[in-house]
């Protein structure tokens, strides 16, 4: 009899104690399945933007949109530039839809403008945070789901890989690498220059979709659709693992 009270005692506690092995599981599966709904939100955010821009457009027309827009004056550019700015401060908002929406709403050179001073104001402020105050501020801006991705960016050695830190800058994983770039030892004057040369480079793209889109121009589109395929390849290459 005791020693079926003993059984049972020992088959409770390693029920328990299987039970409690299993949480750190259950949380790691509860934090990828957030991050991936969290993703498929950001990108079903910035379908509906797209949506609701070609909308106005075949409502209204873009030559009555953008008159629209200048009544705003200086604000519609400054507007637009806010929205792109805190889309990379806070990575989870779907800062592609604004770069679209800027060559849209503004042409090819203006709206490249507006976007390559955002994204270099706002990329050099995550670098700051990032190196100023550590990996406890970048968290909080990034959310803990999403501080992983930025750890291992971080881990893949950017500081003593220029080609590579570029290549990363490139992507649509550029707010995250900049406050990764921000946690290694690289130099403020390399992060720099590796983030002008990645905004003259990738950022036409989105901005030339947008223009495309709005003005119907098949030039405009075949260079976003040419740059969107060098993007990939890009893309492809900087995220395979060191040891491929």
């Amino acid at each position: 009899m005791i020693a079926s009270k003993n059984e049972q005692s020992d088959r409770a506690f390693l029920t328990v104690h299987q039970f409690h092995a299993t949480i750190p599981d259950r949380f790691e599966w509860l934090s990828r399945m957030k991050y991936k709904w969290m993703k498929i939100l950001r990108w079903v955010l910035i379908g509906v933007l797209i949506a609701l821009a070609i909308w106005l457009l075949n409502k209204y027309g873009i030559e009555q949109v953008r008159e629209q827009v200048e009544r705003f004056g200086i604000w519609a550019p400054v507007i637009v530039f806010g929205l792109r700015f805190t889309s990379i401060i806070l990575p989870v908002l779907p800062g592609t839809a604004y770069a679209i929406l800027a060559g849209g709403l503004f042409g090819f050179v203006q709206g490249l403008l507006v976007v390559a001073l955002a994204d270099l104001l706002s990329c050099t402020f995550n670098f700051y945070i990032a190196r100023r105050y550590g990996r406890s501020l970048v968290e909080r801006f990034v959310g803990q789901q999403f501080m992983e991705k930025v750890d291992r960016l971080a881990q893949r050695h950017l500081e003593g890989n220029f080609f590579l830190m570029t290549g990363f800058l490139m992507t649509g994983l550029f707010d995250f690498a900049a406050y990764a770039v921000g946690l290694t030892q690289t130099r403020w004057q390399s992060y720099l220059i590796a983030l002008i040369a990645s905004i003259l480079i990738a950022k036409p793209l989105w901005v030339a979709a947008g223009a495309g889109i709005f003005e119907g121009s098949q030039l405009f589109l075949g260079f976003a659709l040419l740059g969107a395929f060098g993007i990939g390849i890009v893309t492809a290459v900087v995220q395979r693992k060191p040891n491929q």
